[in-house]
């Protein structure tokens, strides 16, 4: 259950103008519910909890382009969460958008993929938080979006144009393992919430079938990574093994957890079990690339072996002198002259899919901004990207930033200074800072 992101938003405001067979589950890690496990796997507690609140309590504030909304309290008090709803509440409004008083939820709520989740997996959702999860009396805040946009029937209509309300089947061309997989993917994980492109009505382009299906996106000031097979931006070149490490670790050879996707690795993904995690994989693997003909990515050494000699000017890249000695000077102790970083801690630039992406959201929001703190199984990381915001000028960040494009076998688009002050302006530190929440 992710916060309220751009295109959400959009979807929403394109609404408003408008006016199962479950797969067999891996056991669940000792001493955890069943349905304690279904709500790591659905990370309901990283909208619904707030900085030094109590679990499920909801609060999250959540920018639209019409005004603020707030996460809801889930919490079983009668009073103020969900203790007086019925199972068939809980579903309607889980599966299907829909408040137990008949209101539309906005689908910063991830229904859509919800909608997949199987009766069995609701049930356990169910009685987790109306039996395990501690009761708070806190009363919703209102949201602040003035009328008439706030008039919420429209997204009926806009479901029923774009959403598929019906439970995941498992597809008879593939084995257990892979059917885990999508199921996870597209309905607890709801990961194409993110990282699918949006279409006309600011829906999704596929839920699970199509090629644009995970085939990256770019919302909130950060660019979600291409998860199908393309080599150079996508999973191409990773590994079954690479990906399960990237959900169990937080990183691997390739790359390292970032911006949104620090929240789901903090509070979700490492704690799956390694059935499911390896299902995963198994699914993401099987996705043929968005874009076969795009070309792969070479591993060239030409730009190491100038850093290290300080030729500057023969170092490749488009901004030469001034990006690579930015690099040399703010960036190179730590991901390396020759670009490859310090295993999963300090990740590699050289082949990253994330610098290769075609938007370069990520690369300045990171230089920008720093990194969030990762815990990686209990244990909160030692080194972290550094905010650069107050350091660098705005053309000395698309400097450094079209160079590392252009680095090491990188092949990516340049970075403009027009671009890094769209990004300044829309962004803060404060706001890429992320609270670790434990589920209690």
């Amino acid at each position: 259950m992710k916060p309220l992101n751009l295109m959400h938003a959009i979807a929403v405001g394109a609404a408003m103008a408008f006016a199962m067979i479950s797969p067999a589950s891996a056991a669940q890690p000792e001493a955890m519910s069943r349905g304690a496990y279904l709500a790591r796997a659905a990370d309901c507690v990283a909208c619904h909890t707030v900085a030094d609140g109590k679990p499920f309590a909801g609060g999250l504030k959540m920018g639209t382009p019409f005004g603020n909304i707030y996460s809801t309290n889930i919490t079983p008090d009668k009073q103020t969460g969900i203790g007086g709803y019925t199972l068939a509440d809980f579903d309607r409004a889980v599966r299907h958008g829909v408040a137990q008083d008949g209101h539309q939820l906005y689908p910063a709520m991830p229904y859509p993929s919800y909608a997949k989740i199987s009766d069995s997996d609701l049930a356990s959702l169910y009685g987790y938080f109306m039996h395990e999860v501690a009761p708070v009396h806190q009363a919703n805040r209102p949201g602040e979006i003035k009328w008439p946009l706030n008039i919420r029937w429209p997204l009926a209509i806009w479901n029923r144009m774009f959403v598929d309300m019906h439970p995941y089947a498992s597809d008879a061309a593939h084995d257990a393992a892979w059917n885990r997989g999508a199921y996870l993917v597209q309905s607890l994980g709801h990961c194409g919430a993110c990282h699918t492109p949006r279409g006309v009505g600011f829906q999704e382009q596929s839920t699970g079938g199509g090629s644009e299906f995970l085939g990256g996106s770019t919302l909130d000031g950060w660019t979600a990574s291409d998860l199908r097979g393309d080599q150079a931006a996508g999973l191409g070149r990773w590994s079954h093994a690479d990906i399960v490490a990237f959900l169990k670790d937080g990183g691997n050879a390739h790359a390292s957890v970032f911006g949104s996707m620090i929240d789901v690795y903090n509070n979700s993904s490492q704690f799956l079990t390694d059935d499911d995690l390896s299902a995963i994989a198994t699914y993401l693997k099987s996705l043929p690339p968005s874009h076969p003909d795009a070309p792969g990515w070479t591993y060239d050494d030409t730009t190491a072996q100038a850093l290290k000699h300080g030729d500057f000017s023969s170092a490749q890249g488009l901004s030469g002198r001034a990006g690579a000695q930015v690099f040399r000077t703010q960036c190179a102790s730590c991901h390396g002259v020759d670009g490859k970083g310090l295993g999963d801690r300090l990740p590699s630039l050289a082949g990253n899919p994330n610098v290769l992406a075609e938007d370069p959201s990520s690369v300045v929001n990171l230089i920008l901004n720093g990194s969030q703190r990762v815990v990686r199984h209990g244990m909160p990381d030692s080194y972290r990207m550094a905010p650069f915001r107050l350091q660098l000028s705005d053309q000395e960040i698309a400097d450094v930033a079209t160079w590392i494009r252009h680095a090491w076998g990188n092949r990516a688009g340049a970075v403009t200074a027009a671009d890094v002050a769209k990004l300044r302006a829309s962004t803060d530190m404060s706001s890429n800072q992320v609270i670790i929440l434990k589920m209690r």
